[in-house]
């Protein structure tokens, strides 16, 4: 192979890559402007940061608990995680094999919600996260270096999250209480790990509603949606 043919090669393979990892249904333009819809993150001198400081240090103490474990494993919300993370709530395993038409309409929704939804919020108030407000360790130390760098405001492992159970919840409303308890507790598990404030969880759920309601207007995610209600139906139907 030539050099020049191994360059193209290389360059294809890298643009592919990165459509792949770029899945979306909807543009930046298109999702809800979080800096319009949602009010400034509480100061620093006010009565609601009280409140978010009382949640920080209650979240502190779950650390070394099941629930901080949880909290633990909640934190990473790569596409297979957060399919893991709903699985039990769900009903069925949601992976490319067992569920694969829904696998890839949460999988794609995924940055409308967490990159696209909080993005304009996130830098317009860069508000400082809680561990490094305090200048103390989170429960997943790994991660801190690239998110102290990152706006706190509003929290888009939470809307990720909210957003994903809103959708779940509608392809299998069988299970609706426990996907949307699943998911409620996704955005609380940021707050015990020390990467987000209070408030920071409660905007991202608004946030996250809109950007639901948005997706429920574009052909390809209603198209999706679809098949994902077919494909759990069925999967129900056999599991009597």
């Amino acid at each position: 192979m030539t050099k020049i043919a191994s360059a193209v090669l290389v360059s294809l393979l890298l643009t592919s890559y990165a459509h792949a990892a770029d899945k979306h249904y909807l543009t930046l333009q298109e999702t809800a402007d979080s800096v319009a819809i949602l009010n400034p993150p509480p100061a620093f001198d006010s009565v609601a940061f009280l409140s978010d400081k009382a949640a920080y240090d209650q979240g502190k103490y779950l650390r070394g608990t099941p629930r901080g474990e949880q909290a633990y494993k909640d934190a990473d919300s790569s596409e297979s995680n957060v399919g893991k993370n709903f699985s039990a709530a769900f009903g069925h395993d949601i992976t490319p094999q067992t569920t694969p038409a829904t696998y890839e309409l949460i999988s794609t929704m995924k940055e409308d919600a967490g990159d696209f939804a909080t993005k304009l919020a996130k830098e317009k108030y860069n508000r400082i996260r809680p561990f490094a407000f305090f200048h103390e360790s989170t429960c997943r130390p790994d991660e801190e270096s690239k998110l102290a760098k990152n706006g706190s405001y509003p929290s888009g492992h939470t809307a990720i999250g909210w957003s994903t159970a809103l959708v779940l919840a509608e392809v299998n409303p069988v299970n609706q209480t426990a996907i949307l308890k699943r998911g409620f507790e996704m955005g609380q598990s940021r707050v015990i790990c020390g990467y987000h404030w209070q408030s920071d969880i409660d905007a991202a759920r608004v946030v996250s509603a809109a950007v639901v309601a948005t997706l429920h207007n574009n052909p390809a995610f209603i198209s999706q949606l679809a098949k994902a209600k077919e494909e759990i139906a069925k999967l129900n139907t056999a599991g009597k």
